[in-house]
């Protein structure tokens, strides 16, 4: 097993914090087997007992009764015998209704317990849940495998092409590496594909046709790292005769990032420093859900260079944002702890002078002296200019900055 040590030491230090843990991810990203690894430390590390560990994974069938959050309710207090730290883990809590209203009752009754909780969909992130919840718990946003996690787990060659763009290809869903056959990994990904849409949007949306969803999704991921356009999407439905109207595109897109299939990327005014929200772009959370939703031949070699990256430095914990200069745009700013880092992407530059002057000359006009990047699949260093340049294997598998 993978012991996903990124995301332990983050948590460890809030072991027994009365801070309720909440880790939110798409699903299948692994955040099961996190809480899994959590327990074992607590038993192994800390001597932690049986008796004093509650865990609850509302999927499985014999919990099913506890999606009543009232009974939920009773069914902790019930376990909770005396005075020591307990420890209550709640896995998948979007299932059920109210829940909210469990954790906050038990919060506030029970003062020896340390609380985590996961979900797969962003209700766990809306302003309404930190309005409910008062503020009072730490979030942490599990991502699927990184390219390093990847390697660790596979015991593959890391600088093997073919090793890259297997995971390039079908993505980081830790699951999907238990299949070495095409036809195994497409299964298991459009099942899992399957029941995001039956689970966090079908019955949210009480939606009808599914296939005009599905081609929306297959839209926007042909199209990542494109300026988003509602007109052009329309535009493309039409042709395919099916019409939707402004709002329920926007309803529909919504779905898509808050079940996790999609993350929204802002632009940054790079000059007037202030965020616009117009423009965005998106980008798939995994890549093997992106490949088997689209139909594009050049899918890997001019689009999914660019998820990758942007996948990267959120797993980094940057704060993300397209670049808009004053004539053009930077493919991403990434901001962490007042450190600013422009990266752009590109798939090969050494075999053409124009494609070096394109990619180099985006900097130009940006006159800070914060650290500019440009990051290909080109095995000779290109740097120039006090511009970095680096080999995206490499930069994938450095340890993180």
């Amino acid at each position: 097993m993978l012991i996903r040590e990124q995301y332990l030491s983050k948590i460890r230090g809030f072991y027994n914090s009365d801070l309720i843990k909440i880790l939110v991810g798409i699903r299948r990203c692994g955040k099961s087997v996190i809480l899994s690894q959590i327990i074992e430390e607590l038993k192994q590390e800390r001597n932690i007992d049986e008796e004093h560990i509650i865990f609850i994974n509302f999927e499985f069938i014999e919990f099913e009764e506890l999606l009543d959050y009232k009974k939920l309710n009773n069914y902790i207090k019930n376990h909770i015998k005396d005075e020591k730290m307990y420890y209550l883990f709640l896995d998948e809590i979007q299932n059920v209704n109210n829940f909210e209203r469990v954790i906050n009752s038990i919060r506030a009754r029970v003062k020896n317990i340390s609380i985590f909780i996961t979900g797969s969909n962003s209700k766990m992130l809306s302003d309404e849940l930190s309005s409910v919840l008062s503020g009072r718990y730490v979030l942490f946003n599990i991502n699927p495998l990184s390219y390093k996690e990847f390697i660790k787990l596979t015991n593959k060659d890391g600088q093997d092409i073919n090793t890259f763009w297997d995971y390039a290809r079908w993505g980081g869903l830790p699951n999907r590496c238990e299949f070495t056959n095409e036809i195994d990994i497409k299964n298991y990904l459009h099942s899992v594909y399957d029941s995001i849409i039956l689970r966090d949007v079908v019955k949210r949306l009480n939606l009808k046709d599914t296939i005009l969803f599905d081609m929306i999704l297959q839209y926007l991921i042909e199209t990542a790292g494109r300026e988003f356009s509602a007109e052009n999407i329309i535009n493309y439905l039409e042709k395919e005769h099916k019409k939707i109207s402004n709002e329920t595109l926007y309803n529909y897109i919504d779905a898509l990032c808050k079940a996790l299939i999609l993350k929204k990327v802002y632009r940054y005014d790079i000059a007037g420093k202030s965020v616009l929200k117009t423009l965005n772009k998106y980008y798939a959370t995994d890549l093997g859900i992106a490949q088997i939703k689209n139909n594009n031949p050049e899918f890997k070699t001019y689009i999914i260079l660019e998820n990758i990256v942007y996948n990267e430095l959120i797993n980094r914990n940057y704060e993300v944002f397209i670049g808009k200069t004053k004539n053009g745009e930077v493919d991403f700013i990434a901001k962490k702890e007042g450190v600013i880092k422009y990266f752009q992407v590109t798939y090969e530059m050494q075999d053409s002078n124009k494609t070096i002057e394109r990619e180099f000359g985006v900097y130009k006009k940006i006159e800070d002296n914060y650290p500019k990047y440009i990051i290909s699949l080109d095995k000779i260093d290109l740097s120039k200019d006090g511009i970095v340049h680096l080999n995206l294997i490499d930069f994938l598998l450095e340890e993180e900055n």
